[in-house]
């Protein structure tokens, strides 16, 4: 089986503040996460390697932005995001 079995599957928007390295203005962003959600329960097909690879997954989000653009109207130039993990555990 593979990790994809384990999970369901949804994208998510949330708001975050950050500021542009270009301009210094901070403001409000969506960033987008892909957040995956522990099922219920294993399906019958797994072996017991499966099973405990199952018991040890935990629900978790990985973010789907790498760059955002700046709101300033002057400014738009894009930047990276520095200040957000790239994936965060929810237990």
């Amino acid at each position: 089986m593979e990790e994809r079995d384990f999970f369901d599957e949804r994208t998510e928007s949330k708001k975050h503040m950050m500021m542009c390295p270009h301009c210094r203005q901070e403001a409000e962003y969506d960033v987008s996460w892909l957040v995956r959600t522990k099922k219920k329960q294993i399906s019958a097909r797994a072996d017991e390697r499966d099973r405990a690879r199952f018991a040890k997954a935990s629900t978790y989000m990985v973010r789907r932005d790498d760059q955002l653009g700046c709101k300033n109207v002057r400014c738009r130039k894009r930047f990276e995001i520095t200040a957000l993990q790239s994936v965060v555990f929810t237990d």
